[in-house]
């Protein structure tokens, strides 16, 4: 016994010594040995645990706590919680940490890490809030570095306001993040500035260490060039933000996070260009790991811009494949069924794809704005102008705006229905009486429609638009003379009375030379007409002499070799290849075909080999593609407490805006069936 127990001693020595060492491997053979003389030893097996989770085996050491769970009991709640989360098991990680007894500041500063990874960015604030606000150690600044990662992920996916929490920028880390959430204000400027600054903090930290070579520093910074290549690429600075991507690319990053991102946004510079080399990038992508190393919303931007390489690529069942899995993963989001309806539409299925767009609008409503004015410029490509115009008044949210009353006003004068035009006048003019009386909108609304009335005729109607804007400005003459014209035809005794209202002829006459004005540079082709004289040279009554004669009609002469008594030809009217008696030309001679374009060519050929005359998908159609903006805050993995959390975040411009620039509806919407594809993205 005695000689057991000192053996026993000497093992628990063994780990001691490789414990402080970092020999983990060593110490775990020790272990077992302890083990063998006593198998449900406490401390053992929490050493053992520890090893194990020190040399990288977490299933191994979650299978060890799990066997031994009564013996362990709560003395071993972060290891177990710790290895869930890095084994991916958010979930059951956050019900470990829960579940715990006690709530120690490594737990919270795992539970921060774990309320991060689902996204819940308000709890994790707080977490990190509180465990700034009660710790002191050489933590400080990591903790500090995370919770700059929060407030940048809340302000780019919650669009929260950002406030000030003094946070410092002694580190590049620090000056990072808060150049990220500067991106999600959408200060570009001042974010790519703090970037740039970030930058240098970078290099003149890693320069001081002797052990980090040049390849080194460039591997550290490549997080940052592709936030900058972000930045230009919102800019619309492309070439440059390509080149910034390509660099990060042949770098050959570690962080497949970082990676898929990039590839991802060089494919939405790409866009339906450059194929091929999209098809190579959209590989990183697809790299082990990438879905536990990005936010929801990236994951989702990405696979976005796949079904659209897809569909670009004349991958039908593929496209269908993702965009349905996307809805099914998203029912609410309009962007992967309006992939479906352009696929569909590549397929020259409109009707099929109206009738999907028609289903999703009514199972949700949010989305109808978006989904109802594609289903307009569908109906317009297959020049149902009139379906077109009832899908566009079904828009609650667009219904009255002056855009959209400008587009429809315009379709129903094409389809020549006036009275339709007219009535959405009214309804747009009443709306903004009962809502915005007297506004700019109102009567600028007020004098279309009176313009549009007098344009076709409908002066009547309006009498009552120009009393309206001759009461709101009594000094416009322009509105007074039509409001007088409309009264002409109506009621002549009030227009009369109006008239006097018009100004005097002298104060409206200018003070110009006739005779300067056609003589100056300029006024060519000026007929003078001779002028009627009044008084005294009024003409003599002209006498039956001085009436001019009628020119006699002179006959029209025949053409040569013409008999005028033989029968014409009565099929002389017609083309001589019309003809009865036409029999073609003599056939052999080709001299027209002769030295014209390469041997063996045709014009007939090159014509349909000509890819850019093909069809394409309806322009404006679900064809944004969709960046993605890398955010990482740092955190060094110490004493084995906690994992390198690494925070991301995206900027979404595929997001389809519900509202359009009013000025160019007009323009889209009236777009006939000679479509071609449109570029997007909007990276998001």
């Amino acid at each position: 016994m005695a000689s057991g127990g000192l053996s026993v001693a000497s093992l628990w020595t063994e780990v001691n010594r490789c414990g402080q060492n970092g020999d983990y491997t060593r110490a775990l053979k020790a272990l077992a040995k302890i083990l063998q003389e006593s198998r449900d030893d406490v401390t053992a097996l929490h050493c053992k645990v520890v090893c194990l989770v020190q040399t990288g085996s977490f299933k191994e050491a979650l299978n060890v706590m799990n066997t031994h769970s009564k013996v362990l009991g709560s003395a071993v709640v972060f290891e177990k919680a710790y290895c869930e989360y890095r084994l991916n098991r958010v979930e059951s990680s956050l019900k470990t940490i829960e579940s715990a007894s006690e709530q120690t500041d490594k737990l919270k500063e795992l539970y921060g890490q774990v309320l991060y990874r689902l996204e819940r960015y308000d709890e994790c604030k707080s977490v990190y809030t509180d465990l700034i606000r009660n710790s002191q150690d050489e933590y400080e600044e990591e903790r500090k570095t995370n919770l700059a990662a929060v407030v940048a992920a809340m302000s780019q996916w919650e669009n929260a306001p950002t406030e000030d929490l003094g946070l410092p920028e002694s580190t590049y880390e620090l000056c990072y993040n808060t150049a990220c959430a500067l991106i999600g204000q959408g200060k570009l400027t001042e974010a790519l500035n703090k970037l740039q600054q970030a930058e240098e903090l970078c290099r003149v930290s890693l320069s001081e260490d002797s052990d980090v070579t040049e390849e080194d520093i460039e591997s550290e910074l490549a997080v940052i060039h592709s936030q900058m290549a972000y930045i230009m690429q919102l800019q619309g600075r492309t070439d440059e933000a390509l080149q910034l991507y390509n660099q990060v690319i042949k770098l050959k990053p570690s962080d497949v996070g970082l990676l898929a991102v990039t590839a991802n946004n060089i494919i939405t510079i790409n866009k339906d260009q450059n194929v091929f080399d999209s098809k190579k990038k959209v590989k990183l992508t697809n790299t082990e790991g990438v879905e536990y190393k990005l936010a929801r919303k990236q994951l989702q931007a990405i696979d976005l811009n796949k079904a659209l390489l897809a569909m670009y690529t004349n991958q039908a069942e593929q496209c269908r494949k993702l965009s349905s899995g996307l809805q099914s993963q998203n029912p609410g989001q309009p962007q992967p069924v309006l992939i479906q309806a352009a696929q569909l539409c590549r397929e020259k299925q409109h009707s099929r794809a109206i009738e999907l767009l028609q289903q999703f609008s009514e199972q949700n409503p949010e989305s109808a704005p978006v989904i109802k004015l594609t289903m307009a410029q569908l109906y317009l490509v297959q020049a149902h102008v009139t379906k077109a115009c009832d899908v566009l008044r079904s828009i609650k949210e667009f219904k009255h705006k002056s855009g959209m009353v400008s587009a429809l006003v315009t379709m129903y004068s094409h389809e020549e229905d006036i009275d339709s035009a007219i009535d959405v006048f009214k309804q747009a003019i009443d709306h903004y009486q009962s809502q915005q009386p007297g506004s700019a909108a109102h009567l600028a609304l007020v004098r279309e429609a009176a313009n549009f009335k007098l344009k076709y005729g409908r002066k009547k109607e309006a009498i009552s638009d120009l009393e309206q804007l001759w009461k709101q400005n009594p000094k416009d003459v322009h509105t007074l003379a039509q409001l007088i014209s409309a009264y002409s035809l109506v009621d002549t005794n009030k227009a009369k009375s109006l008239s006097k209202h018009l100004p005097s002829a002298d104060t409206m006459s200018f003070k110009l030379d006739v005779d300067e004005l056609e003589n100056s540079h300029g006024a060519t082709n000026v007929r003078k007409k001779a002028a009627k004289v009044v008084g005294e040279n009024l003409p003599k009554e002209q006498s039956q002499g001085d009436v001019k004669k009628k020119k006699k009609k002179k006959k029209g002469k025949l053409p040569k070799n013409c008999d005028p008594k033989a029968t014409p030809d009565p099929e002389r009217w017609l083309p001589m290849r019309e003809r009865s008696y036409y029999r073609g030309r003599k056939k052999g001679k080709k001299k027209e075909q002769i030295g014209k374009g390469t041997q063996g060519a045709t014009a007939g050929a090159s014509a349909e080999l000509d890819a850019s005359k093909t069809a394409s998908s309806p322009p404006h159609l679900a064809q944004t593609w969709v960046g993605v903006r890398f955010i990482r805050g740092r955190r060094q993995q110490r004493r084995g407490s906690s994992s390198a959390a690494e925070t991301v975040s995206v900027w979404s411009d595929a997001q389809e805006s519900t509202t359009e620039e009013e000025e160019g509806w007009e323009r889209r919407l009236v777009e006939r069936s000679r479509s071609t594809p449109q570029k997007k993205k909007n990276p998001i």
